[in-house]
């Protein structure tokens, strides 16, 4: 270890909290500090490379230290960082406010920016609620949500998720809601179509007896990220849709994690021609360059927040960094990489290429699922193939297998026992075969060793 490197870690260990790390176990460890990025590699301060495998946290989409990103970043700061849109408007905002509306499903008019996907979803949550405050629907004041789902950090995009591990111990923090089962086929007992039916008529259920409670459906599109990248059975999003249609509800739809190419379209709404009433979007929508977030609504929504001073039917909420420059430039750089590489078309071979490396990897030992939808894969690490059985949590099998592959040059992480792969969108075909090459060697030569005796 050279000088600089162990000056960082002791620095970082003396003064840093990590997010979402036990850090009693990364005092001890001998972690990686990043110190540069060069295409879909990352760097660390001793120079060694690794592949960017799950997309520095799902949220890369041409790798890093992109030509066309940065120079319009460049560009930005000769013009202004940053400037308020409390009651402002700026050139950049404006100009991907139009771009989003011309990507999204038909209906979203109105962007609301932020910079998270949290925020985003802690917005959609508060327009839906005051949407029924400022249209008469005054018993209208609580939500559908899905086990095990994930919107977030805020204490409300919290109180419609549904991860006991996460959320648990705020519990009494959050607001009521309800929730249905998640469509999550693998453990379910009985076929695919048996289980969509199920979900869909809890929530049919729920909606006939509590429907004038409900001010709107929350869902993850497709895949619930964090959950362990549970792939919906198809139908469920247009099913949902249909639901809140039927009851007369409102539809957000989050799709943070899978937007801007994840599963193989621009938006995995687009799967189902589903428009929702609220879209949030985050992670990739600056190329994974900036924290921005965007919440789109339709005109109707919007329109119900409009009035008098005295009728208080204002949207009172807003951040300081909202609709950032920088941030807007670059995702209006990001967009534009989209159109002129042909990103989106080029996503059908990447996605069969991973398919025929999945194919392979389940029937390995100690592989109980593999999950994809696009470029958003799971796979799901069990003690006992037949019975589904998990390791225990302890055993932290996930993380030991994801530590054997940044040996081998790919930088992943788990969820849990899920082995996640979902790398950079814009990859190339050459190096997703390398990256998935890693990944099945580990499974088949280092898992075995590290789960005997467990």
């Amino acid at each position: 270890m050279n000088d600089e490197t162990r000056k960082l870690i002791e620095a970082d260990k003396k003064y840093l909290w990590h997010p979402f790390t036990q850090m009693s176990g990364w005092v001890e460890s001998d972690p990686v500090v990043v110190d540069s990025g060069d295409g879909f590699y990352l760097i660390d301060t001793k120079g060694k490379r690794y592949i960017d495998g799950v997309s520095s946290l799902w949220c890369n989409i041409h790798g890093h230290r992109v030509a066309a990103i940065d120079d319009a970043i460049r560009d930005q700061l000769d013009r202004i960082g940053h400037s308020t849109l409390l009651g402002l408007g700026q050139t950049r905002s404006i100009e991907l406010a139009e771009r989003l509306v011309e990507i999204v499903p038909p209906g979203l008019e109105k962007v609301f920016y932020s910079d998270s996907g949290a925020t985003s979803v802690e917005i959609a949550i508060k327009m839906a609620y005051q949407y029924c405050q400022n249209s008469g629907q005054k018993e209208r004041k609580k939500f559908i949500a899905l086990s095990d789902s994930y919107h977030g950090d805020t204490i409300g995009s919290v109180s419609v998720g549904g991860m006991e591990i996460f959320h648990g111990i705020f519990g009494s923090l959050l607001f009521e809601t309800y929730y249905v089962d998640s469509p999550f086929p693998y453990r379910f007992d009985g076929d695919e179509d048996a289980c969509l039916a199920r979900s869909l008529s809890q929530i049919d259920a729920l909606l006939k007896e509590r429907g004038g409670e409900i001010a709107a459906i929350v869902v993850e599109p497709l895949v619930q990220g964090a959950a362990g990248i549970i792939v919906h059975p198809k139908g469920f999003l247009k099913g949902v849709r249909e639901l809140a249609d039927k009851y007369d509800v409102l539809l957000i739809v989050d799709e943070v994690a899978t937007g801007f190419g994840r599963t193989g379209k621009m938006l995995a709404c687009e799967h189902e021609q589903v428009s929702p009433d609220l879209m949030c979007l985050a992670k990739g929508i600056t190329g994974g360059y900036l924290p921005l977030a965007a919440t789109l609504a339709t005109q109707e929504i919007f329109d119900a927040f409009l009035g008098g001073i005295a009728e208080h039917k204002t949207f009172y909420h807003g951040h300081t960094y909202t609709g950032n420059a920088l941030g807007c430039a670059a995702a209006i750089a990001s967009l534009d990489l989209f159109e002129g590489n042909k990103i989106i078309a080029s996503l059908d071979e990447k996605s069969e290429l991973i398919s025929k490396h999945f194919a392979k990897i389940k029937e390995l030992p100690f592989i109980g699922d593999v999950r994809q939808c696009g470029l958003m894969c799971g796979i799901e690490i069990v003690r006992d193939k037949a019975g589904k059985e998990s390791f225990p949590h302890e055993a932290t099998v996930g993380a030991k297998i994801c530590t054997a592959m940044r040996g081998k040059g790919a930088m992943m992480r788990p969820l849990s026992d899920v082995i996640v792969v979902m790398p950079p969108v814009a990859m190339g075909i050459e190096l997703l075969d390398e990256l998935l090459g890693i990944v099945s060697e580990t499974l088949k030569n280092d898992l075995p060793k590290i789960v005997k005796g467990l």
